[in-house]
């Protein structure tokens, strides 16, 4: 047996030979940039990792769909692949099917981003108080985060029915059971109330980081002062929340923009279309009609809207809030 001084000199060896290897490639890397300093050949070797992933699992994606997008095939027919150029985003733009889908995912979103944006700040507001219990309240609010989307369309689903327990409470209050998912009006909200008991405690958790960063001394000046809890609210710490806010308003527009589990599973885009939301559109293109193609012209369209809604609400940010 190694007596432990041998030991620690052996991982001592091991480990200079390994940071030896790490500067080897960064003075190769160094000398193959020509211009670039060591400092940025360093960021270069431990950003590869990631840039790679980027590359396979984003970019490559990207990439094929948009070359697909281009093509005519169905994975059902045995028809060879012919180019047909921008025809797939002809039909889209023609297709009553997809306008409709646009429409339904516009609404969703304008409807469920400001109540869900507003709902976080509130609960993240209220649990940065001195109240007894906050960590528990915290950890409950993030709670439904964690169940799968399969898993809370399945729970909702069972609450929506019409012998469920949200009308047994409607009913023993003396109101009229409610259709909820199979009514025309109510099915598309019936989701919103899934997707934002799902999302809005996970979008507390950074308005709670933030908030967490207004300095105290600000607060108490302002308190000292004489102003009350609401303007120390919208003078001091609405502005310092910009960030926090930014980031939550564009993810949890993308968020919306991809929901796709409780449509499929609750609904299936029904009744009457009114829940037919774009990316089930796609994967009934793509899935159920066999129209790859078509689908992947669809995704294209969908990533530049996101990318246009998102470089919008950045720029309604000021200028220094921007970086």
């Amino acid at each position: 047996m190694r007596s432990p001084s041998v030991s620690r000199v052996s991982q001592g060896a091991a480990r200079g030979q390994a940071t030896g290897r790490a500067g080897e490639l960064v003075e190769g890397l160094t000398r193959r940039a020509g211009g670039w300093s060591s400092e940025q050949a360093t960021a270069l070797v431990f950003l590869a990792p990631a840039l790679a992933a980027l590359t396979l699992f984003r970019i490559a994606p990207a990439v094929s769909a948009a070359i697909r997008s281009t093509e005519s095939h169905s994975i059902f027919l045995n028809a060879p692949t012919r180019f047909v150029g921008l025809d797939n985003y002809t039909d889209l733009l023609s297709s009553s099917d997809f306008l409709n889908s646009v429409k339904v995912t516009l609404l969703f979103c304008l409807i469920a981003v400001p109540i869900q944006t507003v709902a976080a700040l509130a609960l993240a507001v209220l649990l940065t108080q001195h109240l007894p219990g906050t960590r528990w309240w915290r950890f409950l609010m993030f709670v439904p985060f964690s169940v799968p989307g399969g898993i809370a369309t399945l729970i909702w689903g069972v609450a929506y029915r019409p012998d469920g327990p949200i009308n047994a409470v409607l009913m023993a209050m003396g109101l009229e059971p409610q259709p909820f998912a199979t009514s025309v009006t109510q099915a598309l909200p019936s989701i919103m109330i899934l997707v934002s008991w799902v999302g809005i405690g996970y979008w507390m958790v950074f308005l709670i980081a933030g908030l967490q960063d207004v300095p105290v001394s600000y607060l108490e000046a302002a308190a000292t002062d004489g102003a009350g809890w609401w303007r120390r609210f919208f003078d001091i710490v609405l502005p310092l929340l910009r960030r926090p806010l930014a980031f939550v308003l564009v993810a949890d527009t993308v968020a919306n923009f991809l929901v796709f589990a409780p449509a499929q599973a609750l609904t299936k885009g029904g009744p009457q279309k009114s829940t037919d939301l774009i990316m089930l559109d796609i994967y009934e293109n793509a899935y159920v009609f066999g129209n790859l193609p078509l689908a992947s012209a669809e995704v294209v369209l969908l990533v530049a809207f996101m990318l246009g809604v998102v470089i919008l609400q950045f720029g309604l940010l000021p200028a220094e809030q921007r970086r």
